[in-house]
């Protein structure tokens, strides 16, 4: 798992889920929603966040699920002129 988190970003749970009755899971990412899965995908992605052995797993499922929304070119908005 360490060759897997290089900058440690895993350590900070940036990653967040909420699973509703009918299993709909929602993902975010720093409070802001990024996925949400149903049906079979949603029920894979739960069995797998129920059998993580820490905290540091389950924020890489997340991570995995996710996939790679988030290329760099984003704007912060503290950062604008």
């Amino acid at each position: 798992m360490d060759n897997i988190d290089k900058r440690n970003r895993l350590d900070e749970e940036i990653f967040t889920y909420r699973v509703t009755k009918n299993n709909t899971v929602f993902i975010d990412w720093c409070g802001k929603s990024v996925t949400t899965l149903k049906g079979k995908e949603a029920e894979r992605i739960i069995a797998k966040l129920n059998s993580a052995a820490n905290e540091k797993e389950v924020q890489l499922i997340l991570a995995k699920v996710t996939g790679n929304f988030k290329r760099g070119n984003e704007r912060n908005s503290n950062n604008k002129n």
